[in-house]
């Protein structure tokens, strides 16, 4: 606007500059003009002024409901004191309606897959003398290249006090399934943890450990027998860390019961409880340990297992009752000075004990006879995993399974016991290109069923994308 005003100006005045006739009646209407442009001018500055004063006062209404987030336009505190001095960080805001950026999950997605090459067909494997849930998958699930489980994971604090966790798994069957989401407090006192949701319970070493972190390929059949692979369930886990030099670390779980050994039979009660120990410390500055002791504890109805009757022959039995199973664990590691990026050995076996308790339905269709049933049987591991040079690994492990003497009842003479005792072996070489990738090889000779050998073999991949937290010890 003063632009316009000057050239305006400009014109006239140089046309008066030039004239030299110019009489009083010329200059009055300069004048006029002059003042009639000063009046719109300051008319249309009190205009603007008031259009400014309105927006500003908008703005600071906005301010006033929006929480204020350190570093964000309108932390005050963060603009008003000198950049060198500190400035305290405000008070956690419980608004949901915060800045775009606070939900901001870490994301993960480990990739997997390989090659499989059996001597027996994997849709006839069974594990001697042990009865296990209809459809359950015991064994290798397919011959030649697959893509094993994949995960994608989420994480992320939802405020000072929780943090939240999702692992969804992506089956090779196109199969979507949740394997964990849960809610955990960060910051209980005296040592306190709470987890509710879904999630792997805390009993023995292996357990708790995504597919991913394991050493083998594979899990050992005492997990495959007694837990169903890995046992995961709904429901809450209370942990409480002693406040000592010794790590001692106890455990409560109470679940719904939903999987293998127990059922989901909507009860209103709790289905599953379970209760955890581990204690652990160093030895040195070059190697450290850790023990435990577990106990689960679970329910069953009317749960469909597959069984060998007396002549040889799949059946469909149903189970009622009441499953415990013990597990002893141990892990012992050794680096040099505590430094494992060169070499290091893992040393881990684990004990599990399985008594179940109830009735037995014998041939469901058929036969239909029911009776009391009890069971005792037990299984072990033990592998040693070393790190002979950098990104090399060479892992062993033995185990073996006791499936003792079953009471079936009147069903006796129908399901016949076994003195066969399943064991295995395996060899496993990797290679870890980084701490993201993984190729391993592995050769294991499986002797699960009684009278039938399967020599295996397993090319595996394993890529770990995006954000990925620190594995548990």
């Amino acid at each position: 606007m003063p632009v316009s005003i000057a050239l305006a100006l400009a014109g006239p005045l140089h046309a008066f500059a030039d004239s030299q006739t110019a009489t009083p009646s010329d200059l009055q209407g300069l004048r006029q003009e002059v003042a009639s442009m000063r009046a719109a001018y300051e008319a249309r500055l009190r205009a603007l002024e008031q259009r400014l004063l309105a927006a500003e006062k908008v703005a600071d209404q906005a301010l006033a409901s929006k929480p204020v987030v350190a570093g964000e336009p309108g932390d005050l505190a963060s603009v008003a004191a000198p950049p060198s001095l500190p400035t305290a960080p405000p008070a956690a805001s419980l608004s949901p309606a915060g800045s775009a950026n606070a939900f901001n999950p870490a994301i993960s997605l480990i990739l997997a897959g390989g090659y499989t090459r059996t001597s027996r067909d994997p849709a006839n494997y069974r594990i001697t003398g042990v009865a296990l849930p209809v459809g359950q998958v015991a064994g290798p699930r397919s011959r030649g290249f697959s893509l094993a489980e994949s995960e994608l994971g989420l994480s992320a604090n939802i405020d000072p006090w929780l943090r939240g966790v999702a692992t969804i798994a992506l089956g090779s069957d196109n199969s979507v399934s949740v394997e964990e989401a849960f809610v955990q407090t960060t910051s209980l006192d005296h040592g306190l943890t709470l987890k509710a949701g879904r999630f792997y319970s805390g009993i023995g070493y292996l357990n708790p450990q995504h597919v991913h972190t394991w050493d083998f390929a594979d899990n050992p059949l005492a997990y495959r027998a007694f837990l169903g692979g890995q046992y995961g369930d709904d429901g809450l886990q209370l942990k409480w860390l002693a406040p000592t030099d010794r790590y001692i670390e106890l455990g409560l779980e109470l679940g719904r019961g939903r999987a293998f050994p127990g059922s989901d039979t909507g009860r209103n009660s709790a289905g599953m409880t379970a209760l955890t120990a581990h204690i652990g410390g160093d030895i040195g500055d070059s190697q450290n340990w850790r023990a435990g002791l577990s106990r689960l504890s679970t329910k069953a109805g009317d749960q469909n297992v597959s069984a060998v009757n007396a002549a040889g022959g799949l059946v469909t039995n149903a189970f009622s009752g009441n499953t415990t199973v013990w597990v002893v664990d141990g892990v012992w590691k050794w680096a040099p000075n505590g430094n494992g990026a060169k070499t290091n050995f893992k040393l881990q076996g684990e004990y599990l004990r399985s008594t179940r308790r109830g009735s037995l339905v014998y041939d469901l269709g058929g036969a239909n006879v029911p009776d009391a049933y009890r069971s005792a049987q037990s299984g072990w591991y033990v592998q040693g995993v070393y790190q002979f040079m950098p990104r090399w690994r060479v892992g062993l492990r033995t185990e073996r399974l006791n499936p003792g003497s079953p009471d079936f009842g009147l069903n006796a003479a129908l399901l016949s016991g076994s003195n066969y005792k399943p064991g295995k072996n395996t060899l496993m070489l990797d290679y870890n290109p980084s701490e993201f990738s993984r190729v391993r090889l592995q050769f294991a000779q499986d002797r699960a069923q009684q009278g039938a050998v399967d020599n295996q073999i397993f090319l595996q991949y394993q890529m770990s994308l995006g954000a990925h937290g620190a594995h548990k010890y």
